[in-house]
């Protein structure tokens, strides 16, 4: 079986780039959101087995929605990926529950080992 993703980003061009890295892999992509709240609906409504999470989003941040989802599933799976020189926040998001963290522009190579590595 498939491993489900939800994708979390402002931009649709990131969820585009990180879903096409995901399917040639054999993931399944069950979701989209563009903002935190969003992303907490939509993992309520999907219960995905792992979230990549922008961190910087208009209406909800990625590390306020991580706290929010670890509320819901304290179990949650949730990869952060921010662009160069967030390292503040990206300590912020590991502190808040996040498994790991991969940085923009995306090397596919190194998002598919932090999702393999999140999942095992």
């Amino acid at each position: 079986m498939s491993n489900k993703v939800l994708i979390v980003d402002d931009a649709a061009f990131m969820r585009m780039m990180i879903k096409e890295i995901l399917s040639k892999n054999g993931y399944s992509v069950v979701g989209e959101a563009s903002d935190g709240a969003q992303a907490i609906e939509k993992y309520k409504e999907l219960g995905p087995d792992l979230v990549t999470m922008d961190i910087t989003m208009p209406e909800m941040d990625g590390i306020a929605a991580l706290k929010e989802i670890k509320k819901i599933d304290p179990n949650a799976r949730v990869i952060m990926c921010s662009a160069m020189g967030q390292q503040a926040m990206v300590i912020d998001a590991i502190q808040a529950g996040a498994k790991d963290f991969i940085v923009k522009p995306f090397q596919a190579d190194r998002v598919l080992e932090a999702i393999k590595k999140t999942l095992s």
